[in-house]
């Protein structure tokens, strides 16, 4: 095999990336991604050091594309309205990539993580949507766990086709979030509850 000219970290994280969303993010090897560009598993490796490094890299870049998709999708909008368009743009995202769903959700190394800004930004954003629910610490925390909870857990049985009952799986989606909405407007405030037990 010829060295192939043009081979960049971004161009081997993109490919990665595409690779991932179609055979699976645990399938990607640096034998596969070479196969992809015709060249030899050596060429690749002055570029990425090892497959745990390409998959790291699939995750910031994913985390990148997800927290910019979101963060347009609910520019000017709030409450409900921000709510429902967050939650629909994050499990487009997961159904329609999800090799790089999966990458977003892996741990990282501490300085990888403190450096990605797609990964900080989807939880500023996560809390900057629930501001309008006029939620304080320590509940808006608790409630951005909640919207994570709610929304991973179901597009990773949707992923997997967890949903065996005839009931049509967008309509249980777009009652979850109803559901979700009217636990934040009526949320049991933590703070409130201990200044009662003081009282």
């Amino acid at each position: 095999m010829a060295t192939h000219v043009g081979l960049t970290v971004d161009r081997l994280t993109r490919a990665g990336a595409d690779l991932a969303d179609q055979v699976g993010l645990d399938k990607i090897t640096v034998s596969a991604l070479a196969r992809l560009f015709g060249v030899a598993d050596a060429s690749l490796y002055s570029h990425i050091k090892n497959v745990r490094d390409l998959r790291t890299r699939i995750a910031v870049l994913a985390a990148d594309e997800l927290a910019e998709h979101i963060s347009a999708a609910i520019a000017g909008r709030s409450g409900k309205e921000a709510l429902v368009v967050f939650a629909h743009t994050y499990r487009k995202y997961a159904l329609t990539h999800p090799g790089r769903y999966t990458a977003v959700q892996m741990p990282l190394p501490p300085e990888v993580a403190a450096e990605s800004k797609g990964h900080r930004r989807i939880v500023e954003l996560s809390y900057a949507m629930l501001h309008a629910y006029e939620l304080v610490e320590p509940d808006l925390t608790d409630a951005v766990r909640l919207l994570r909870s709610t929304f991973h857990g179901f597009v990773s049985l949707e992923q997997i086709r967890g949903f065996g009952d005839p009931r049509d799986v967008q309509a249980s989606w777009k009652r979850a979030i109803e559901v979700l909405h009217l636990s934040l407007q009526n949320w049991p405030s933590l703070r409130n509850q201990e200044g009662q037990r003081h009282d």
